[in-house]
């Protein structure tokens, strides 16, 4: 699931007072209700305002969420917490927890929320909303039946202990950004996360916990080094046994690395290399020598004469290892660019090409 950044969704700094909080949650929300605004994204953005307000409004639970550390980023993609993830709300729809009702499917909280504060939200249950979500939009009137609605709650199919003990999944996925130079140099690669994990060691009477501030999760960031197969692709996943979440018995499971291959030089396909080489008109025409930066390293080559943007230069053997050993290809691409300093004079001979053709 992605990360959710509710400071930047209702557009505040980490460090907002309760009433900056207040002031831009009631600004976004009157502008994106759906009875006021028709665009297609007014709903969504509607949604992730009302959840970003349940969460930064609340004192134990933005304590909580803040818990998770500053380091995150919207859409970056997430793990919850052991106990965290089996909590079911909404009549056994399962992953999200319904809060209001505008006349439509308007509240459902996102499966990120669901699983960092379930079990806070399990208290509120029973069919009466919580005290923040009745006050929500006090003083609002978008002048439009149904705009102020009646907060409605959904019970939980099962509490939460009894949803923690249930085939509670301690696999862990994460993608792994690596370069066209990872898989070349076949070396380990340093990969660091936070872990986070419910903590154990919280006074079962309620009591305040030193170890995780009263958050009920604590952070922890790891590091391990992981070796990349060759010949490995795009979107296929590697596994590194008992790097996963542990639970209250101490089984491990595992992580799962998502590769994700991410290079600003080269294009890569497969074992096959593209990158560019830029060269000026007159070499374009004329030809010309470079020498061009490769993994293997600095290389010399020809570019024959009437060479046009776009064209491939194929170099055998330059490329990523295979795995029965040997190198794939790299294919020198030619882009031809106009140089900024270019001079008046040099500006008159294009003229006097042009026309002659």
């Amino acid at each position: 699931m992605e990360y959710k950044d509710y400071y930047e969704i209702l557009g505040v700094k980490r460090d907002a007072t309760e009433a900056e909080i207040k002031s831009a949650y009631r600004k976004l929300a009157r502008k994106f209700h759906p009875d006021v605004n028709k665009t297609k994204e007014a709903e969504s953005k509607f949604k992730d305002i009302n959840e970003a307000y349940e969460v930064l409004g609340d004192k134990q639970k933005r304590q909580r969420y803040d818990s998770l550390g500053a380091n995150w980023q919207g859409g970056a993609e997430y793990t919850p917490p052991p106990g965290f993830e089996h909590f079911n709300f909404g009549g056994g729809q399962g992953g999200t927890y319904q809060s209001f009702n505008f006349g439509g499917d308007m509240g459902g909280f996102s499966d990120f929320f669901s699983s960092l504060f379930g079990d806070m939200m399990g208290a509120q249950m029973g069919g009466r909303s919580s005290r923040r979500t009745r006050s929500a939009f006090d003083g609002f009137d978008f002048g439009a039946a149904g705009a102020t609605g009646t907060g409605r709650n959904s019970r939980s199919s099962r509490t939460a202990r009894e949803a923690q003990t249930m085939n509670e999944n301690l696999d862990v996925t994460k993608t792994l950004n690596v370069t066209a130079k990872d898989l070349f140099d076949q070396k380990p690669i340093t990969v660091k996360f936070n872990e986070i994990e419910r903590c154990t060691q919280c006074p079962p009477n309620g009591g305040y916990c030193s170890v995780c501030g009263g958050t009920g999760i604590r952070t922890e960031q790891k590091s391990i080094k992981v070796k990349l197969p060759p010949e490995i692709k795009e979107g296929q996943k590697v596994r590194v046994r008992g790097e996963g979440k542990a639970d209250t018995r101490g089984q491990k499971g595992d992580l799962y690395l998502v590769i994700n291959i991410k290079d600003k030089e080269y294009d890569i396909d497969g074992v096959d290399l593209t990158k560019d080489v830029e060269i000026t008109p007159p070499e374009a025409v004329l030809g010309c020598k470079k020498e061009i930066n490769t993994l293997h390293g600095n290389i010399g080559i020809k570019i024959p004469p009437k060479t046009s943007s776009g064209q491939m230069l194929r170099l055998k053997n330059l490329g990523l290892p295979k795995k029965d050993g040997g190198y794939g290809n790299l294919n020198a691409r030619v882009k031809i660019v106009i140089p900024k300093d270019i001079s008046a004079k040099q500006i008159d001979l294009y003229k006097q090409i042009q026309a002659l053709g």
